[in-house]
Protein backbone atom coordinates (compact mmCIF):
# COMPACT_ATOMS: atom_id res chain seq x y z
CA UNK A 1 0.00 0.00 0.00
CA UNK A 2 1.82 3.09 -1.26
CA UNK A 3 0.92 6.71 -1.80
CA UNK A 4 2.57 7.98 1.39
CA UNK A 5 3.52 11.37 -0.01
CA UNK A 6 -0.02 12.04 -1.17
CA UNK A 7 -1.36 10.87 2.19
CA UNK A 8 0.97 13.27 4.01
CA UNK A 9 -0.35 16.16 1.92
CA UNK A 10 -3.91 15.07 2.65
CA UNK A 11 -3.15 14.89 6.37
CA UNK A 12 -1.64 18.39 6.45
CA UNK A 13 -4.55 19.84 4.49
CA UNK A 14 -6.97 18.09 6.82
CA UNK A 15 -5.14 19.50 9.83
CA UNK A 16 -5.44 23.05 8.52
CA UNK A 17 -9.11 22.55 7.58
CA UNK A 18 -10.12 21.07 10.93
CA UNK A 19 -8.03 23.63 12.83
CA UNK A 20 -9.90 26.43 11.06
CA UNK A 21 -13.25 24.81 11.87
CA UNK A 22 -12.27 24.54 15.53
CA UNK A 23 -10.97 28.10 15.71
CA UNK A 24 -14.11 29.28 13.94
CA UNK A 25 -16.27 27.63 16.61
CA UNK A 26 -14.07 29.00 19.40
CA UNK A 27 -14.46 32.52 18.00
CA UNK A 28 -18.24 32.21 18.33
CA UNK A 29 -17.73 31.49 22.03
CA UNK A 30 -15.41 34.53 22.34
CA UNK A 31 -12.28 32.52 23.19
CA UNK A 32 -8.98 34.40 23.27
CA UNK A 33 -6.25 33.56 20.74
CA UNK A 34 -4.60 30.93 22.95
CA UNK A 35 -7.89 29.22 23.73
CA UNK A 36 -8.87 29.26 20.06
CA UNK A 37 -5.51 27.73 19.12
CA UNK A 38 -5.99 24.94 21.65
CA UNK A 39 -9.49 24.19 20.36
CA UNK A 40 -8.24 24.25 16.76
CA UNK A 41 -5.33 21.94 17.56
CA UNK A 42 -7.48 19.46 19.50
CA UNK A 43 -10.03 19.43 16.68
CA UNK A 44 -7.26 18.65 14.21
CA UNK A 45 -5.41 15.93 16.14
CA UNK A 46 -8.14 14.40 18.32
CA UNK A 47 -9.39 11.75 15.92
CA UNK A 48 -5.94 10.70 14.75
CA UNK A 49 -4.71 10.44 18.33
CA UNK A 50 -7.53 8.06 19.29
CA UNK A 51 -6.91 6.05 16.11
CA UNK A 52 -3.19 5.65 16.80
CA UNK A 53 -3.83 4.59 20.39
CA UNK A 54 -6.37 1.99 19.28
CA UNK A 55 -4.13 0.45 16.61
CA UNK A 56 -1.12 0.66 18.95
CA UNK A 57 0.83 3.02 16.73
CA UNK A 58 3.06 5.89 17.80
CA UNK A 59 0.86 8.99 18.06
CA UNK A 60 1.48 10.88 14.85
CA UNK A 61 1.78 14.46 16.12
CA UNK A 62 4.32 13.63 18.85
CA UNK A 63 7.07 13.06 16.29
CA UNK A 64 6.66 16.17 14.15
CA UNK A 65 6.05 19.89 14.75
CA UNK A 66 4.23 20.06 11.41
CA UNK A 67 0.81 19.71 13.00
CA UNK A 68 1.42 22.63 15.34
CA UNK A 69 2.53 24.61 12.30
CA UNK A 70 -0.60 23.63 10.37
CA UNK A 71 -2.72 24.85 13.29
CA UNK A 72 -0.79 28.12 13.34
CA UNK A 73 -1.44 28.49 9.61
CA UNK A 74 -5.14 27.94 10.27
CA UNK A 75 -5.02 30.53 13.06
CA UNK A 76 -3.25 32.99 10.77
CA UNK A 77 -5.87 32.48 8.05
CA UNK A 78 -8.71 33.11 10.49
CA UNK A 79 -7.06 36.31 11.76
CA UNK A 80 -6.11 37.67 8.32
CA UNK A 81 -9.38 36.72 6.63
CA UNK A 82 -11.52 37.35 9.68
CA UNK A 83 -14.34 39.02 7.76
CA UNK A 84 -14.78 35.97 5.54
CA UNK A 85 -13.99 33.14 7.95
CA UNK A 86 -15.83 34.36 11.04
CA UNK A 87 -18.69 36.46 9.71
CA UNK A 88 -19.94 34.03 7.07
CA UNK A 89 -21.81 31.09 8.58
CA UNK A 90 -21.00 28.65 5.80
CA UNK A 91 -17.23 28.83 6.35
CA UNK A 92 -17.41 26.44 9.32
CA UNK A 93 -19.31 23.93 7.20
CA UNK A 94 -16.84 24.22 4.31
CA UNK A 95 -13.74 23.57 6.39
CA UNK A 96 -15.42 20.94 8.56
CA UNK A 97 -16.60 18.98 5.50
CA UNK A 98 -13.13 19.21 3.96
CA UNK A 99 -11.51 18.06 7.18
CA UNK A 100 -13.93 15.14 7.46
CA UNK A 101 -13.15 13.92 3.96
CA UNK A 102 -9.40 14.39 4.22
CA UNK A 103 -9.03 12.82 7.65
CA UNK A 104 -11.33 9.89 6.92
CA UNK A 105 -9.06 8.95 4.04
CA UNK A 106 -5.96 9.40 6.21
CA UNK A 107 -7.41 7.11 8.87
CA UNK A 108 -8.21 4.42 6.30
CA UNK A 109 -4.75 4.51 4.73
CA UNK A 110 -2.86 4.57 8.05
CA UNK A 111 -4.88 1.63 9.37
CA UNK A 112 -4.36 -0.44 6.22
CA UNK A 113 -0.64 0.34 6.27
CA UNK A 114 -0.55 -0.93 9.87
CA UNK A 115 -1.81 -4.31 8.64
CA UNK A 116 -5.44 -4.17 9.70
CA UNK A 117 -8.45 -5.31 7.68
CA UNK A 118 -10.53 -3.09 5.44
CA UNK A 119 -13.40 -3.34 7.94
CA UNK A 120 -11.21 -1.95 10.72
CA UNK A 121 -9.82 0.67 8.32
CA UNK A 122 -13.32 2.03 7.68
CA UNK A 123 -13.99 2.18 11.42
CA UNK A 124 -10.69 3.93 12.10
CA UNK A 125 -11.29 6.29 9.20
CA UNK A 126 -14.60 7.27 10.75
CA UNK A 127 -12.96 7.75 14.15
CA UNK A 128 -10.19 9.85 12.61
CA UNK A 129 -12.70 12.06 10.85
CA UNK A 130 -15.22 12.42 13.66
CA UNK A 131 -13.66 12.25 17.13
CA UNK A 132 -11.79 15.57 16.92
CA UNK A 133 -15.09 17.33 16.32
CA UNK A 134 -16.69 15.50 19.24
CA UNK A 135 -13.94 16.66 21.59
CA UNK A 136 -14.18 20.20 20.20
CA UNK A 137 -17.92 20.39 20.78
CA UNK A 138 -17.65 19.01 24.32
CA UNK A 139 -14.95 21.53 25.22
CA UNK A 140 -17.01 24.47 23.95
CA UNK A 141 -20.15 23.14 25.63
CA UNK A 142 -22.06 22.20 22.48
CA UNK A 143 -23.98 19.03 21.69
CA UNK A 144 -21.54 17.14 19.40
CA UNK A 145 -22.49 17.44 15.75
CA UNK A 146 -21.99 13.69 15.32
CA UNK A 147 -24.79 12.94 17.80
CA UNK A 148 -27.40 15.24 16.31
CA UNK A 149 -29.89 14.37 13.58
CA UNK A 150 -27.42 15.63 10.97
CA UNK A 151 -25.74 12.92 8.86
CA UNK A 152 -22.05 13.26 9.72
CA UNK A 153 -20.15 10.12 10.70
CA UNK A 154 -22.30 8.20 8.22
CA UNK A 155 -20.65 10.24 5.46
CA UNK A 156 -17.29 8.86 6.62
CA UNK A 157 -18.62 5.32 6.57
CA UNK A 158 -20.04 5.82 3.07
CA UNK A 159 -16.71 7.19 1.89
CA UNK A 160 -14.95 4.20 3.43
CA UNK A 161 -17.25 1.81 1.59
CA UNK A 162 -16.52 3.62 -1.67
CA UNK A 163 -12.79 3.27 -0.95
CA UNK A 164 -13.25 -0.46 -0.24
CA UNK A 165 -15.20 -1.04 -3.48
CA UNK A 166 -12.66 0.78 -5.63
CA UNK A 167 -9.81 -1.02 -3.89
CA UNK A 168 -11.53 -4.39 -4.46
CA UNK A 169 -11.82 -3.68 -8.19
CA UNK A 170 -8.16 -2.57 -8.35
CA UNK A 171 -8.87 1.04 -9.30
CA UNK A 172 -5.78 3.29 -9.44
CA UNK A 173 -4.81 4.04 -5.85
CA UNK A 174 -4.51 7.81 -6.21
CA UNK A 175 -7.88 7.91 -7.97
CA UNK A 176 -9.40 5.84 -5.15
CA UNK A 177 -8.13 8.30 -2.56
CA UNK A 178 -9.34 11.36 -4.47
CA UNK A 179 -12.79 9.89 -5.13
CA UNK A 180 -13.11 8.95 -1.45
CA UNK A 181 -12.38 12.51 -0.30
CA UNK A 182 -14.70 14.10 -2.86
CA UNK A 183 -17.49 11.63 -2.09
CA UNK A 184 -17.47 12.42 1.63
CA UNK A 185 -17.44 16.17 1.02
CA UNK A 186 -20.22 15.83 -1.57
CA UNK A 187 -22.36 13.80 0.83
CA UNK A 188 -21.98 16.51 3.47
CA UNK A 189 -22.89 19.19 0.92
CA UNK A 190 -26.01 17.31 -0.14
CA UNK A 191 -26.98 16.65 3.49
CA UNK A 192 -26.86 20.35 4.31
CA UNK A 193 -28.36 21.47 1.00
CA UNK A 194 -31.39 19.20 1.23
CA UNK A 195 -31.63 19.00 5.04
CA UNK A 196 -31.29 15.23 5.13
CA UNK A 197 -31.20 13.79 8.63
CA UNK A 198 -31.85 10.70 10.68
CA UNK A 199 -34.93 10.45 12.90
CA UNK A 200 -34.26 11.36 16.52
CA UNK A 201 -35.69 10.18 19.82
CA UNK A 202 -38.41 12.40 21.25
CA UNK A 203 -39.96 12.46 24.69
CA UNK A 204 -42.41 9.77 25.75
CA UNK A 205 -45.40 11.73 24.48
CA UNK A 206 -44.06 12.04 20.95
CA UNK A 207 -43.54 9.62 18.10
CA UNK A 208 -40.15 9.08 16.53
Amino acid sequence: MKGINFTDVVEYLGTVAFAISGIRMASRKHFDYFGAFVIGFITAIGGGTVRDLLIQKEVFWLTSPSYFLCTLIGMFMVIVFKRIVIKLDYTFFIFDAAGLGLFTLTGIVVTLDAGYSMFMAIIMGTITGSVGGIIRDVLINELPLVFREDIYATASIAGGLIFACMHFFNAPYILTQIVTIISIILIRVLVVRYSWHFPSFKDNNSKF
